[in-house]
């Protein structure tokens, strides 16, 4: 079967069963500079508007396309890498014995540098090996990077000698620096984003659906922040790089239930009860690199106190509005019900 080769799609398709919208990919020339790399964050320049940049490679992976069309194996035109200015190099002077001047390139000479102390590099982590006992969904793909294979079925992709059985990828981690793109693992360096995808992998092995021996996750914490309007309730959970396919989220009318799967084994577990209906059918929410960003729909028109529910007297003054160093932005009208009104005396 053919492989599609626009970005964020690469899927295996039919032809027969090719149409119009079976394509969900991302617009734009294949020129590096439509592929955004600043200060570390990562995002697409047709669609930066709709989805924010990201930090970790692989959440920009996971970026969705914002164009649909047919699937196509027609290879992308590549442009001519843009060739920089000459290179300035010093010039030095010679006088000879006639009294003419001549003047010739050459390079500065580098200062010495006394050598840094050895520094032991630390160990490796393990990597990652298949569970065959998990069953696997048709279509997963395989975490390793640069592998890019789905599972077809376990005596194919796992127990098989086929080509599909075995996977080649990247041990270590990719590298982005001064425009050029790799592999830690390996030497290969290119300019443009689609050869960095088809770098092939430096190492064969066994690919993994479903990994073992995964250490015991830790419990821990994430600082919760949250302001309001007359209508909603803004709530940033910062848990940086959260697993979005393994974490949930569970919003009804009067709790909010959050199980977050964190990195280095850790997780956060918390049910907030607020301090307000809601409607949970108008509320959402939405996973970023370093938070989780919750807008709960209120029932009612009044200000929230808190964002859990308490037994203690709701205050005399409450602000609507963003809360900061530089004071808050919004209207201080307070709106309670009436059974909230009777505790301000």
């Amino acid at each position: 079967m053919p492989r599609c080769t626009r970005r964020a799609c690469g899927k295996d398709y039919d032809e027969a069963s090719n149409t119009s919208d079976s394509c969900i990919f991302h617009s734009g020339v294949p020129a590096i500079e439509h592929q955004v790399f600043h200060e570390g964050l990562k995002s697409w320049s047709c669609c930066k508007d709709v989805n924010k940049p990201v930090l970790d490679f692989d959440e920009f992976m996971k970026i969705p396309g914002c164009m649909q069309g047919s699937h196509t194996d027609v290879p992308l035109k590549q442009e001519p890498p843009k060739s920089s200015g000459p290179s300035q190099l010093a010039t030095a002077k010679t006088d000879t014995e006639s009294g003419v001047e001549t003047y010739s390139s050459a390079t500065a000479p580098a200062p010495a540098s006394s050598p840094a102390p050895a520094v032991l590099p630390p160990p490796p982590p393990p990597e990652e090996e298949d569970d065959p006992s998990v069953s696997v969904s048709v279509g997963t793909l395989c975490r390793r990077k640069g592998c890019g294979k789905s599972f077809v079925s376990d005596e194919v992709s796992r127990r098989g000698d086929s080509p599909e059985g075995e996977c080649v990828y990247h041990p270590k981690p990719p590298i982005f620096h001064e425009g050029s793109k790799g592999y830690l693992c390996c030497k290969r360096r290119v300019l443009e984003f689609e050869e960095f995808l088809k770098i092939e992998g430096c190492k064969k092995g066994r690919h993994v659906f479903a990994p073992k021996n995964q250490p015991e996750r830790q419990f821990t914490e994430c600082r919760i922040d949250h302001y309001q309007t007359p209508t909603e309730v803004h709530v940033s959970v910062f848990a940086r790089k959260a697993d979005q396919d393994r974490s949930t989220v569970k919003i009804s009318a009067n709790e909010v239930s959050l199980d977050l799967y964190l990195p280095d084994s850790k997780r956060f577990l918390k049910s907030l009860e607020l301090y307000g209906p809601i409607h949970p059918e108008g509320s959402s929410y939405k996973f970023y690199g370093t938070k989780l960003e919750l807008i709960l729909k209120k029932q009612d028109t009044r200000s929230w106190a808190v964002l859990e529910k308490t037994e203690y007297a709701v205050p005399e003054s409450l602000t609507f509005g963003v809360g900061g160093r530089t004071g808050t932005i919004g209207s201080k009208q307070v709106i309670l019900d009436n059974q909230n009104s009777l505790k301000i005396v």
